[in-house]
Order: structure tokens, then C-alpha cells, then sequence
């Protein structure tokens, strides 16, 4: 199920969102595929357009287009890792600004503290509850 590019969210369903998460776009870089869909998956239902880029690369050659209003970014990703791509991220004037969700298998207090270090602006470890997840993405797409 490995996605070969970004592949845009699908049509929504179930419960009806809220007027004000309809336009949001949300980006997640994620190799592993069934997170990845489970993410898109909850994230869609709930009104959000979704981008999923499975690896650094792609999501780094994406930095060129218009920036999501968040994104949600794994730590241990192939080709560019995900501390490197949260800094070209913030060294990106036209991104530099966008919410970062760092959402990880790293519990680390370490990992936590360089994390919030780098910029990002808020970390979930996983596994993690699908619905807190929306109520964070929700809580940064809206500043």
C-alpha cells in the first residue's frame, strides 16, 4: 500500500464537520502506510483535506506549493529523516509559520525536548487515540 507521491484526501463522510475545518489542508509524512491511512482516514471524516507524502523526500520537494495549515510529521522516515525535514521546514519562509504535530514511536524524554527545540508545536507519542489526534490537528489548524 506504499504511496509512490502526495496523494490528496477523499471525499468526506460521516458526521458532518464543522464549517470551519471544511477548506483545511493537512499534510502527513508518514511511511508507514496503515498509519498513514488510518490518519488520513480520521482526519478526512472530520472535514480536513488530507496530503500524505510516505517519505522526507517527497515531502521536502512539496515545499515549493502552497503550505497546509498543519502538518503532521513522523520522526523515523526514509531518505530525509524527520529532524531534518522540520528544519528545512522552519528555514522555508513561505512554511516557516505552519503548526507542526511531531507524531512518533519516540518517547524519549529526549527526543520530546529536541522535538519542541527544533519548532515543532506539539508531540504525540504513538500508539496514539485517533480523536485526540483531530482535537489537536483542529486546536493548531486554528491557531
Amino acid at each position: 500500500m506504499g504511496l509512490p507521491h502526495p496523494v490528496p484526501g477523499g471525499a468526506t463522510g460521516g458526521a458532518a464537520p464543522a464549517a470551519a475545518d471544511r477548506a483545511l489542508r493537512v499534510l502527513v509524512v508518514e511511511d508507514d502506510p496503515v498509519i498513514a491511512h488510518l490518519i488520513e482516514h480520521v482526519l478526512t471524516r472530520k472535514g480536513f483535506v488530507v496530503d500524505v507524502a510516505p517519505d522526507g523526500r517527497l515531502a521536502q520537494a512539496m515545499l515549493t506549493e502552497t503550505p497546509p495549515a498543519v502538518i503532521v510529521l513522523d520522526v523515523m522516515l526514509p531518505f530525509v529523516g524527520g529532524f531534518e525535514l522540520l528544519a528545512r521546514i522552519r528555514e522555508t519562509p513561505r512554511w516557516a509559520h505552519v503548526p507542526i504535530l511531531m507524531l512518533t514511536s519516540k518517547a524519549n524524554e529526549n527526543y520530546v525536548v529536541r522535538a519542541f527545540g527544533a519548532g515543532v508545536s506539539d508531540y504525540v507519542t504513538k500508539p496514539f487515540r485517533p480523536e485526540e489526534l483531530v482535537v489537536r490537528v483542529r486546536r493548531l489548524a486554528r491557531g
